[in-house]
């Protein structure tokens, strides 16, 4: 079940986030910026929808509207309910919801260390159309056309 997040959702979706960013660190050299956020502020400022899987939240998606268009700026899903279409559904209803509010495409953008979100994209057709420096690194940004 997906649904709009609440305030009451804010521990478990720290907690969430924390899981399912956690193997990066090393990778990276410090946490990924999903896992410095607050979560409160996130949901009172952005759109976050949360799926559910027997009353336990095990994904989540923020979408927001910047300069480029219409962002996922963040999509985690429990290690535990990875590969098991979470975050495919949780993608389809952003786009769902950009396709509402009349964008024609959706972006997002990642580090480029994190390869296995890299080919998740590919999957699913998101195109990679910039790299930004950061750091000693890139952060990767990706874009699908919606039709």
């Amino acid at each position: 079940m997906l649904r709009r997040a609440t305030t009451a959702d804010v521990p478990r979706r720290t907690e969430l986030v924390q899981a399912a960013f956690g193997h990066y660190v090393e990778r990276l050299g410090g946490p990924p910026r999903p896992m410095t956020d607050d979560y409160a502020d996130v949901v009172r400022r952005h759109r976050v929808i949360v799926a559910e899987r027997q009353g336990e939240i095990v994904g989540l998606v923020v979408l927001g509207v910047d300069p480029e268009g219409f962002l996922i700026d963040n999509v985690a899903v429990d290690p535990s309910h990875q590969r098991s279409g979470v975050g495919r559904a949780l993608l389809e209803r952003a786009e769902s919801a950009a396709r509402r509010e009349g964008f024609d495409s959706i972006h997002l953008y990642t580090h480029e260390r994190m390869t296995e979100n890299l080919a998740l994209y590919s999957r699913v057709g998101y195109v990679e159309y910039d790299r930004r420096p950061q750091g000693g690194a890139s952060i990767v940004h990706l874009r699908k056309k919606l039709g």
